[in-house]
This record gives C-alpha cells, structure tokens and sequence, in this order.
C-alpha cells in the first residue's frame, strides 16, 4: 500500500524541509563549508531581501528591539542565502537585522541555505504571516503574493501557511475595499470586523461614507453591521460634519433607515430633508388619485 503524501506544509519549517540540501550540486559543492550551518557574519555583507512584503518598519519598534539585543544578544538567528564569497541576501528576519545596525553590531548569527527566486518570495511571505505584528492588510496582500507570484491555488496557500481556506478568503477580500479604508484599517483607525462588515456594501461611495461616520462618531462593528445591512443595497449619505460649512447637513442614519424604508414600503422615492433644528419636509410622489388613497391607507394602518 502507497504511503499517503504528507501536506504541502505548515510554515516556514516545512517549506525550509532538509535545510542542509541545496537546489544545485553546483551550489552545494561551492557553499559545503557553510550552507545547512547558523555563522557570525558580517553586516555590510548583507543585502535586504527583495521579495520582502512588509512595507513598513516602525522606528520605534525597531529602537526597542535594538536595545534589547544590545542586553540580550540575537536569540533566533536571521535566515540567509549565499549568494557568492562574502555576499549575502536576507530571506528572514529584516527586523532583527535593522535592530542590529541600531545597535551597533558589526556581525550577526544567521543560518545559511540555498533557495532559489521562488523559494526565496515563498519562505520570506509566509515567515511574514505567522508574525503576530502583521496588520490585516499586510496579510492579505501577502496571500495574493503567494497566490500570484508562487503560482498556488488558494487551497494549496491555506496549507502553506497553517490555516483554513476560508480565513485566507475573508483576508483577501479585503484587498476589494477602498484604497483609503484599506489604509484606515492598516493605521488601526477601525478593525478588521468593522472592515469585513464594509465589503458587503455594493456602492463604493457608501463604503467610504460609512467609513468616514464610523471615524466621527465611533460605531462599534455590531452597530456598523446593523447599519450596512439596511443599506447594502441602498446609498448612504454622510451623517458626520462635512467640513465645508454652506454644505446642508445630511440626515442621521435612523432617519435615513426611516426614509428608505417608508420607500420600499409605498414602492415610492420617498425624500425627507431636515434641517438641524429638526423641522424639514417629507416628499411623497403619487400618480394619482388612487395612488394617493393607497398612500393614505398605508399612513392610517
């Protein structure tokens, strides 16, 4: 009986496999002395690695990191690959190796390996993911590297990196959002629930409605849920201070809910316009007398 193939991974371990085998017998007969092996190298013989997806390293992060490795030291060395005598390119670990710059060190433990364009991209996205310290974005645009870049189905990417398909389908749809709620979510301004409850509004322009309220009057992800499913398939006008000051104040979300239900109720394009103090005026168009009976029946039930 054939022996069932083991899964595609779960992390960087299991794509790193047999790190002592290289992909070449080239690179394995001229890398022998150090491939497979953690060494002290040289900083300045370090380049970044290019497939790197973090796109943002916070200094002040990177400052307290720096001050614990002067008191500590390294304790998970950086991953690396040889590239020739003396040259080097990072596969793991930037943060680690900018802390070390910071503080001054000339030399850094890194464990040396082969790896290939490819293996490099893969190993350095998924390390990437299983950090804690990722924002929802970031993550999710990792997968989509992954995905595109690695060739992988999304199936084959919830196996590489440890988690189900539905978890990497809910992160990339966040990719669908607005480019400015994507940001607001990378900066913490709301939370990933508050986002994952966006992406079921249709009309974009909503969307950033509705994001721009939630930042003014601080809804929670239950009250935002609520909200989004009165108006998935509805506009949504602003109901926080426009800054511009001639600009009529849109009207609250209760009255809007109020207004779009009365027109779906009397299948009728209701308008109610209000002023601060409250008073205003609610528009209800009829085609004629019978029209205007059923409206009047529908007002007395």
């Amino acid at each position: 009986m054939t022996k069932k193939r083991g899964s595609l991974g779960r992390g960087l371990s299991a794509i790193l496999g047999n790190t002592s085998i290289g992909t070449t017998a080239q690179a394995k007969q001229e890398n022998t002395h150090v491939v497979g092996k953690t060494h002290e190298i040289l900083i300045i013989e370090i380049e970044t690695n290019p497939f790197q997806p973090r796109t943002e390293f916070k200094q002040e992060k990177l400052h307290e990191l720096s001050l614990s490795i002067e008191q500590l030291g390294i304790i998970q060395p950086i991953t690396v690959r040889k590239l020739k005598e003396n040259k080097y390119q990072l596969i793991s670990g930037e943060r680690r190796l900018r802390a070390s710059k910071i503080a001054g060190l000339d030399k850094i433990p890194a464990f040396v390996r082969i790896a290939n364009d490819q293996e490099m991209l893969e190993m350095a996205l998924v390390e990437n993911i299983q950090r804690e310290n990722l924002n929802p974005i970031e993550i999710a645009l990792s997968y989509q590297r992954l995905i595109e870049e690695v060739k992988l189905t999304q199936e084959q990417c919830s196996e590489r990196v440890g988690k189900n398909r539905t978890t990497v389908t809910n992160f990339l749809r966040l990719l669908k959002l607005p480019s400015e709620i994507q940001k607001g979510l990378s900066n913490c301004k709301i939370s990933t629930g508050h986002a994952r409850a966006l992406i079921t509004v249709k009309n974009k322009v909503s969307q950033l409605n509705i994001f721009h309220d939630i930042l003014a009057n601080g809804y929670s992800v239950r009250e935002v849920e609520q909200l989004v499913k009165d108006f998935v398939d509805n506009d949504y006008k602003r109901t926080s201070k426009n800054k511009v000051t001639n600009t009529p104040q849109p009207l609250p979300f209760q009255h809007q809910k109020m207004m779009h239900d009365l027109s779906r109720n009397l299948e009728k394009k209701v308008e109610l316009k209000r002023n601060k103090k409250g008073k205003g005026k609610l528009i209800i168009p009829f085609n004629n007398d019978k029209d205007l009976a059923k409206i009047f029946e529908f007002i007395n039930k």
